[in-house]
């Protein structure tokens, strides 16, 4: 197995399937949404979900487990007031209150070099319940 990335603050590795279902995300529009989680074991940073391109927001609110945490990249697509379509990628950090103190540490230490793996992500995002990532923020940050 080829990995991408290694992230030196905590050891974890970035696999090349997270890349690649980056880049189809961002080029060709194959995914709305990838959802990431670190497995412990392995010392990886995998794809846990991936959204078709028919899927929205709401899937990827409720691919998020309410007791783990996650990183999620979505790919909001939008108009402009000058009726002109644009795309903007935002990279969530998801860390629920009700996740292990742990865990929580380990993807805070993580995250960075997760986020620089993916080259092109417009927005960063922490949210720690849904209504802190909700498309009202989302709306208003891609402005």
């Amino acid at each position: 197995m080829t990995m991408a990335f290694k992230m030196a603050t905590t050891g974890m590795w970035v696999t090349d399937e997270c890349k690649t279902s980056f880049m189809e995300m961002k080029w060709k529009k194959v995914h709305r949404f990838i959802v990431f989680k670190i497995d412990e074991a392995s010392r990886l940073v995998t794809v846990d979900k991936v959204g078709g391109p028919g899927e929205g927001y709401d899937e990827l609110a409720t691919s998020l487990p309410p007791d783990d945490c996650r990183y999620a990249v979505f790919d909001f697509d939008f108009v402009t007031t000058d009726n002109c379509k644009k795309s903007k990628i935002f990279f969530i950090a998801w860390s629920p209150s009700a996740s292990r103190i742990r865990e929580k540490m380990l993807y805070a230490t993580s995250k960075e070099g997760l986020r620089r793996a993916l080259e092109g992500i417009h927005y960063d995002m922490q949210a720690t319940d849904p209504t802190e990532m909700g498309m009202d923020v989302i709306k208003d940050r891609a402005k």
